[in-house]
């Protein structure tokens, strides 16, 4: 198979009518549509069950996006048995044949691309451009993964022994269980799942269950794509009904996990526990999350570093694990940076994803509150200069909070909010700042604004983050140009949109023959 090289996708222009008539055309087909009905696929079958979740629009909550059918624990044996008979099959295919199912589900996502941007606006309550990323993240994964997979096929070149003939090959592992977040609904969702898949294994997705409806129409997209029966099945549910049952199930070869640290921690734990009767230690992949921050010295661009702290901070409300929710700024520029991170903060408009308004809604009542309860928090410890004003009459709308001169040991400056606060705190010097960026407990993303060569040189040394960011904003790595992922309390270290993540989902066989 011969295929272009690869190129990240470009984001709409929205400036162009017909972009925004496309998309206001979309969002009236979305609501059309709501409160449809979405079953389980199991083996190819649609399962309607009695119990289903409901899921709600956070900038308006009283509307219902889907109900969406909810798996027991009955429902994941009849998953399992699926995915392993479709196994038998798909495993034996090679990674040029599954690759062509991923660039034909990518062509889909173009083609429907405006309607998916539409189902993250009312269900994930993204705004245009965050909800367009996505897109093109989701779509980036599937060129991506298609193109790295089939370089697999060749398998690697080894030492070569006269009278011997030498390869080694790379081999699935079998059934795994993919547990997807919310956040990130349908690029993480495509990006979890098509990994694993390409290399020559089947799945159960579990979605979250505040974004379900979005992961449906990604399997329906799936199917769109003539994807064999088994090899994806869809089993959204209840975490405490059956997330664990799938990850300690003795047939679950891996698990592959997007979510909170606590979650995280917890699903490794189980999975490492071997069940009688199971032939493999069980292999887990694990994004978690993280406590970014941007440490600004004496030398840098004002302006931009202003500029890019606010995105990183209050992009999609502050809800990305690669937020940047510290501002780390030396003592020098500190006021006149303080200063501007305010005027800009200032500039932004709170309201509805439909609308484009740049700070949409939280995503639930439960994190609503508990943001909420981490500026009450923030009020005792530093001084709140902007925002923090909250109303969950009709949405979940926060005002992004900015609170100045925080001590490095307080709590908003060391645990993850998951929503729009940034902490800012005083240094004396790079090395301070980079020190007070290491104390937490997590490693994801980082940023460093300087014009210092010198600085840039300590920060690449001692900046403990996945991803480190010199001059820009600590968010939006680009599949193929930025790997994404980090260690520590952040993850396993896997890098998304790379080769390397797709090593995490097969296992090398070396054959010798004797010639």
């Amino acid at each position: 198979m011969s295929v272009a090289p690869f190129q990240n996708q470009p984001p709409i222009e929205w400036g162009k009518t017909e972009n925004k008539e496309r998309l206001y055309k979309s969002l009236k087909y979305v609501k059309a549509e709501s409160g449809r009905e979405y079953p389980l696929l199991i083996g190819g079958e649609e399962i309607l069950t009695e119990n289903k979740i409901s899921s709600h629009n956070p900038a308006s909550h009283n509307e219902v996006i889907g109900y969406v059918s909810q798996a027991g624990r009955d429902h994941i044996e009849t998953a399992i048995s699926a995915a392993r008979s479709a196994y038998n099959t798909w495993s034996s295919t090679t990674f040029q044949e599954r690759a062509s199912y991923l660039f034909k589900t990518a062509e889909i996502m173009k083609r429907r691309k405006t309607e998916m941007i539409a189902w993250q606006i009312y269900e994930a309550g993204k705004n245009w451009a965050e909800a367009d990323g996505e897109m093109d993240e989701a779509i980036d994964f599937l060129e991506m993964y298609g193109r790295e997979a089939m370089s697999l096929d060749q398998g690697q070149n080894l030492v070569s022994v006269p009278g011997i003939e030498n390869c080694l090959e790379y081999r699935p592992l079998g059934v795994g269980s993919i547990i997807s977040p919310w956040n990130f609904p349908i690029a993480i969702v495509t990006g979890m799942t098509v990994s694993a898949l390409v290399t020559g294994n089947t799945v159960l997705l579990k979605p979250a269950s505040l974004t379900p409806v979005i992961a449906a129409k990604f399997v329906e997209i799936m199917q769109e794509a003539d994807v064999p029966d088994g090899v994806i099945n869809f089993v959204p549910g209840a975490s405490g009904d059956i997330g664990d049952y799938m990850v300690e199930h003795q047939d679950i070869n891996f698990v592959s996990f997007t979510g909170s640290k606590e979650a995280g921690l917890h699903i490794d734990e189980i999975a490492h526990k071997r069940i009688p009767g199971q032939r493999w230690i069980k292999r887990v992949v694990a994004e978690m999350g993280g406590k970014n921050g941007i440490v600004v010295d004496e030398s840098a661009d004002l302006d931009a570093a202003a500029a890019e702290i606010i995105t990183s901070a209050f992009g999609y409300q502050g809800q990305k694990c690669s937020a940047g929710s510290r501002a780390i700024i030396h003592e020098s520029v500190y006021d006149e940076m303080v200063k501007k991170i305010i005027e800009r903060a200032d500039t932004l408009q709170v309201g509805p994803g439909s609308e484009n308004n740049e700070i949409g809604p939280v995503i639930d009542e439960k994190a609503f509150k508990k943001i909420n309860h981490y500026i009450e928090i923030g009020k005792g410890e530093g001084t709140l200069v902007f925002g923090g004003t909250s109303d969950d009459t009709h949405g979940y709308y926060i005002t992004p909070a900015v609170f100045k001169d925080v001590p490095a040991a307080s709590r908003i400056m060391k645990e993850e909010i998951f929503g729009p606060v940034l902490a800012i705190c005083k240094v004396a010097d790079v090395e301070e700042g980079i020190q007070v960026y290491n104390d937490t407990e997590f490693g994801l993303t980082g940023s460093l604004f300087t014009k210092s060569r010198d600085h840039m040189i300590y920060a690449r040394r001692e900046m403990d983050c996945g991803n480190l960011f010199l001059n820009g904003k600590c968010t939006g790595a680009l599949v193929g140009v930025q790997p994404f992922g980090g260690y520590y309390m952040s993850g396993t270290g896997s890098k998304t949109g790379c080769l390397d993540y797709l090593l995490n989902f097969v296992q090398a066989k070396t054959i010798a023959e004797n010639l």
